[in-house]
């Protein structure tokens, strides 16, 4: 029989807070937290609203020395690692080795750091933070948790836009099911709210000036956020043996490239993704109770969602409730997919459907089941989780129930 996968322990930090229980509520009230934009050179860009983390002190979580050669996109991933590790209750003799991998996705590393050297360089300074490039590279965050935590397995970054976090979860999710390790920490980190990033995104016309409203009709597209969302996943043995009780098991992952367009969506490819989970969990799409969206709140990637969640789950798509929770947090990237699993699993714990918030009036291309309440999951025993990424890479995520 295949390996088990469980998830043991996560951690999250979102601009509702540090802590899954911070973003948990978030979803579960609907409760917004864009808000304005606060970064240098903010009075250059015409939008200036996004889903900042406010009031974080690095400080408050790390070491003067760690601190020197870090920069926001690891602190994030720092401080969703130790809140997981905490609830897996994992001893730090048993997470280090060689038998622990760390896995973190992200779109475009310490952009916040790069962002800043830019402006000192080209500003006329001369000297630079010497730590510059360790702070910027992609794999930094990973780096940082294998040193952290003393992991010797494989360590590396995923950079796949916004599907990196989910891809990052998915192949932890393959190298315990193979043997390869035991135990891996998976996830993605994001942190990249400058002004030039910013102004990047609205030369694309895809930001929103006022909200999200993924799947309504006067949607006018997306609001940035930031954040990390971090797991410890299990091989059931493993699990076992140091008597930790799953939360949930990891299923079912799948992945495709639409292979058409860089940045037009391709329905089929979504589609396949979701398949590809669905067969990967031995699940028929009736034993899926929740589908947490991918939801920007842009025109083509609502619509193209929408067709390919018909495409997969046919008559049974009016009796799947969807939500997505970008309008609440932001679209935050790389971190997108491993925060929103991370309500996505928070749900079937829960057994509750976070209610879709910031629906004007329905699309009609877009005609999901999307409830404006909470919606109970008692019956259902899995749930699925989307990412649609630039590029067009596509995955999906499966979590099913513990048993009582």
């Amino acid at each position: 029989m295949q390996t088990r996968v469980a998830i043991t322990g996560f951690g999250a930090v979102s601009a509702a807070g540090l802590g899954v229980d911070n973003l948990w509520q978030a979803a579960k009230s609907g409760t917004s937290h864009v808000g304005a934009l606060d970064v240098p050179r903010v009075e250059r860009l015409r939008v200036r609203i996004a889903a900042s983390v406010r009031d974080f002190r690095a400080s408050d979580h790390l070491s003067k020395d760690e601190l020197q050669r870090t920069e926001r996109f690891s602190h994030f991933a720092h401080v969703a690692a130790v809140e997981a590790i905490k609830q897996a209750g994992i001893l730090p003799e048993q997470l280090a080795g060689d038998r622990s991998a760390v896995i973190v996705g992200t779109g475009i590393g310490g952009i916040t750091t790069m962002d800043e050297s830019y402006a000192q360089f080209f500003g006329g300074e001369r000297r630079l933070d010497p730590f510059t490039i360790p702070k910027v590279m992609p794999s930094a965050a990973a780096s940082h948790l294998s040193i952290a935590h003393r992991i010797t397995g494989p360590s590396f970054a995923v950079s796949s836009a916004c599907s990196s976090g989910t891809q990052a979860i998915g192949l932890g999710i393959q190298m315990v099911r193979h043997g390869l390790v035991d135990r891996a920490l998976v996830g993605g980190s994001e942190a990249s709210l400058t002004s030039a990033v910013m102004k990047s995104w609205e030369l694309m016309r895809v930001l929103s000036p006022d909200t999200c409203r993924p799947f309504s009709k006067d949607r006018n597209g997306l609001v940035l956020g930031e954040g990390a969302g971090i797991f410890v996943i299990e091989s059931e043995a493993c699990a076992q043996a140091r008597n930790a009780k799953p939360l949930a098991w990891i299923s079912g992952y799948g992945t495709s490239s639409d292979a058409k367009d860089i940045i037009q969506p391709d329905e089929h490819g979504a589609a396949r993704a979701m398949q590809l989970a669905l067969e990967d969990a031995g699940l028929a799409p009736g034993d899926i109770g929740y589908v947490n969206a991918h939801g920007t709140g842009t025109i083509l990637n609502d619509i193209n969602e929408t067709a390919a969640i018909k495409r997969v789950f046919g008559d049974e798509t009016a009796n799947v409730p969807v939500s997505s929770v970008k309008q609440l947090i932001g679209h935050t990237l790389g971190a997108s997919g491993a925060l929103e699993f991370a309500v996505t699993v928070r749900s079937l714990i829960e057994r509750a459907c976070p209610p879709h918030t910031n629906l004007s009036e329905a699309d009609p291309r877009c005609d999901l089941y999307l409830p404006p309440e909470s919606v109970e999951l008692a019956p259902s025993k899995a749930v699925l989780c989307n990412s649609f990424a630039f590029g067009g890479v596509n995955a999906s995520l499966i979590a099913t129930r513990v048993a009582d």
